[in-house]
């Protein structure tokens, strides 16, 4: 089982980024993902979670109404749109799976990415 999340990069504040975490090995259609990130000399946080359908969402309170995570269970893809970027969201992106209910919490998600790096510029 693997998730890689693509498409990190260097961008300057107020630009935007697409990144998005392909799974392989099983599908996780009926999974909860979720995106963290961990800032350097910080511990990971919670950035984002989709429930199975797509139908519930949540962000942490540092990206709302800034970030919209998003899936497309055909290609076994999320997703997280980033926009109004600011320099503190300089961190290395991770995505996850969970296996079993819908979850924010860091520590309940069973599968992990390899992490993308996002700089953000001032």
């Amino acid at each position: 089982v693997q998730l890689q999340a693509f498409r990190g990069g260097l961008v300057q504040a107020g630009g935007s980024l697409r990144l998005s975490c392909a799974a392989s090995g099983r599908t996780f259609s009926s999974s909860p993902m979720g995106w963290f990130r961990q800032a350097p000399g910080k511990e990971r946080e919670f950035v984002a979670v989709v429930n199975w359908s797509g139908s519930r969402t949540d962000y942490s309170d540092s990206v709302k109404g800034r970030f919209a995570i998003s899936r497309d269970n055909a290609k076994n893809t999320v997703y997280l749109q980033m926009n109004s970027l600011k320099p503190e969201d300089t961190a290395v992106y991770y995505c996850a799976a969970r296996v079993g209910v819908y979850t924010t919490r860091l520590r309940e998600f069973d599968y992990w990415g390899q992490g993308t790096k996002v700089t953000v510029s001032s």
